[in-house]
């Protein structure tokens, strides 16, 4: 299932349908101050290891290592789970819950195995003894001995735009925190 330029159509349509349940978890959310506190302790989480990750990613060009990339081979992905979870939870909705866990399921593991081929062709050997090590997606909190390459840096964060995360982030939270003022 493709595109004509050879990139999944599952890409594309991740994008699409996650705008489709953002809005209907907005629709049907029902915040309340408990909510918002929890949910934004969790986005604030999700945040955190997507720009941590950011930090340390050179697209297709070396294969990612250090950072959180020790603990899971997919932590831009884990931080886009923790984010659309915590807006979930910060919904107070279950149908909200319920929508953003299958759009998940639905569109992430055929993401992430595309991702693990791509990068097994980018990078064969060393992707090999890489995937031996560390897990796909959940992460291991294994003490693992410090692997070799760069250190965070701001200029990958701002080149790999990880800004967007942080300003979509914020204007869905403004929404949420506006209706639950306004349900008030």
């Amino acid at each position: 299932m493709t595109e004509r330029g050879g990139s999944p159509l599952v890409y594309r349509w991740r994008v699409r349908a996650a705008l489709f349940v953002l809005v209907a978890v907005i629709v049907l959310a029902r915040p309340n101050a408990r909510s918002i506190a929890l949910g934004l302790a969790v986005c604030a989480l999700g945040l955190l290891i997507r720009g941590w990750a950011a930090g340390h990613i050179r697209k297709e060009k070396s294969l990612a290592v250090s950072g959180p990339y020790r603990f899971t081979r997919n932590p831009l992905y884990l931080g886009n789970f923790i984010l659309g979870l915590s807006m979930a939870v910060g919904s107070n909705s279950l149908w909200g819950v319920g929508l953003f866990v299958l759009y998940f399921l639905v569109f992430y593991p055929p993401v992430i195995l595309e991702e693990l081929r791509r990068m097994k062709r980018l990078f064969p050997a060393e992707y090999e003894s890489y995937g031996r090590q560390v897990p796909l997606f959940f992460p291991s909190l294994r003490r693992r001995a410090a692997a070799e390459g760069p250190r965070f840096s701001w200029a990958l964060y701002r080149r790999n735009r990880e800004t967007r995360a942080l300003i979509g982030s914020a204007v869905v939270w403004a929404v949420l925190i506006a209706k639950a003022v306004f349900l008030l």
